[in-house]
């Protein structure tokens, strides 16, 4: 079963907030997004949003422009029909992030809790990488979370990788300056904690690393 295939059947088989990931609000996520100092017409992407409910609290915080892009249309189907008539101001995308198109600096901020500990190939993580380049902006933000080094080994059944803050900043590389980074508890619906980490950088380069 390939990604999309996998990410599908999770979507249509479970209820969105029965799975282990799900967040009644994405407060510490939105928290990073607001002290960005940005106006509320900043350009943002929720990468691997899916049925998650940070699209909500952005718009519900006033964020005008608001892309969500996930490989299930069955997860952004979730998403659409919970913010009714509001899913109409949101940009949706359904796709693959490792061969994603997007316009050249298209995004202020780049937000994901969800996809990069999924990229256990070298090669995904680059061409990942490679989309952040071209779609943020210079001096753009880039927000991404991952399972800590503590945290599950698996996630939906799937093996993830692991991550301290430096070597999460480190598959960016030198043209992102790390900010700042947290860690995060995530309590899931079953009861059980997960460990992630949060790094917030800055976009600085316009180079992408050659020995990824």
């Amino acid at each position: 079963m390939d990604r999309k295939q996998h990410w599908e059947q999770v979507y249509t088989t479970r209820a969105s907030d029965s799975v282990s990931w799900f967040q009644e609000h994405a407060a510490l996520s939105v928290r990073l997004i607001n002290s960005t100092g940005l106006g509320k017409d900043a350009a943002i992407i929720d990468v691997g949003g899916g049925a998650s409910v940070l699209v909500d609290d952005l718009v519900s915080e006033g964020y005008t422009d608001v892309t969500v892009l996930d490989l299930s249309s069955a997860a952004l189907a979730v998403a659409k029909q919970r913010l009714g008539k509001c899913a109409d101001t949101v940009h949706w995308m359904e796709g693959d992030i490792t061969r994603a198109d997007f316009p050249r600096y298209r995004f202020d901020i780049w937000h994901d809790r969800a996809v990069f500990h999924f990229l256990t190939d070298p090669a995904d993580r680059h061409a990942y990488v490679v989309r952040v380049m071209e779609a943020v902006r210079p001096g753009g933000h880039v927000i991404v979370a991952t399972f800590a080094e503590d945290g599950p080994e698996k996630c939906s059944g799937l093996p993830v990788m692991r991550y301290q803050p430096e070597t999460l900043h480190d598959e960016f590389g030198q043209a992102f300056l790390l900010i700042g980074h947290e860690k995060e508890a995530h309590h899931t619906p079953s009861g059980t904690v997960q460990q992630f980490v949060y790094c917030y950088c800055r976009k600085v380069n316009s180079r992408v690393r050659n020995d990824q």
